[in-house]
């Protein structure tokens, strides 16, 4: 099953579970679900809690 992409709403920035953020520590293949709570987007700063699934 092919993981999905979350949007950060503010920024536009797009996690891609199959690239990661290496400069962040998350390793490629990560799942959005199974980042740590503390992670912040690599763009604005803002927390996980702005992310939405990209559709």
């Amino acid at each position: 099953m092919k993981m999905k992409k979350y949007l950060c709403e503010p920024c536009g920035y797009v996690y891609d579970p199959e690239v990661g953020d290496p400069d962040g520590g998350i390793a490629p293949g990560t799942a959005f679900e199974d980042i740590p709570d503390d992670w912040v987007c690599p763009v604005c700063g803002l927390g996980k809690d702005v992310f939405i699934v990209e559709e």
